[in-house]
């Protein structure tokens, strides 16, 4: 069963995003929120696996309520309410699942370095997202191909400070996790990365998470983000 907190400014859309997701027996809705600043506490008192972050908000007010959602205090008083509450050792931040439109690209990619860990167009089918959704919460991303390939030119032309805010090199790699790292920039899942490294996917799955570690980051759209960044991967012409 995966928990999801629904955060848009948009009541009607709550609604049906609401009886969407309470209809999937597997998923359930722990709360939602118009603002912010109460999706931040939101998170913080009912530990969701997911938030769910769309409708029209500005794009700073955005990207501020997902980096503190992505990294809250390590040491904050437990909030009233029925999750875990972040005072428990071990818990993780909840995955942060971005409803966006098409011609907001920069926007999407300054939520991936805040620590967005998955993205999915707006006019996405009701199918589409409760199957992203699950994805997020087994702490897979989710991107859509029109929307990757955007990240990727975007990432060609900003310098921007670096996933995690770490200055991290590719030295800080071995071997083995740059062949990984390239493979997961080119789309691979960790199933085909094993037979085509013929190593274990547990190898695999171990080398993904040294590498997210190095550079700061929560998901492998970030990594993919790096990738680009360093130049180990180009995009096709």
């Amino acid at each position: 069963m995966a928990s999801v907190l629904i955060v848009n400014d948009q009541s009607l859309q709550r609604v049906g995003l609401r009886m969407l997701l309470t209809a999937e027996p597997d998923l359930t809705v722990v709360g939602d929120t118009a603002s912010g600043a109460e999706a931040v506490r939101m998170s913080a008192a009912l530990g969701p696996d997911v938030v769910l972050l769309g409708g029209h908000r500005p794009e700073t007010d955005a990207i501020e309520t997902i980096r503190r959602i992505a990294h809250p205090p390590r040491l904050t008083a437990r909030v009233p309410g029925p999750g875990p509450g972040p005072g428990v050792p071990g818990r993780q931040p909840p995955r942060i699942l971005v409803l966006t439109s098409t011609g907001h690209e920069g926007h999407a990619y300054a939520a991936l370095r805040a620590g967005a860990g998955g993205f999915l167009l707006k006019d996405a089918t009701p199918h589409e997202l409760t199957a992203a959704i699950r994805v997020v919460a087994a702490g897979d991303a989710v991107i859509t191909p029109d929307l990757t390939r955007a990240l990727i030119d975007t990432v060609r032309h900003e310098r921007a400070p670096r996933p995690g805010g770490r200055a991290v090199g590719l030295d800080a790699f071995t071997e083995r996790e740059r062949d990984v790292l390239v493979a997961v920039a080119s789309g691979w899942s960790n199933a085909e990365i094993a037979a085509r490294l013929s190593i274990a996917p547990t190898t695999v799955k171990s080398h993904v998470s040294h590498i997210l570690a190095k550079i700061g980051a929560r998901a492998r759209v970030q990594a993919v983000a790096f990738a680009y960044e360093y130049g180990l991967v180009r995009p096709a012409a």
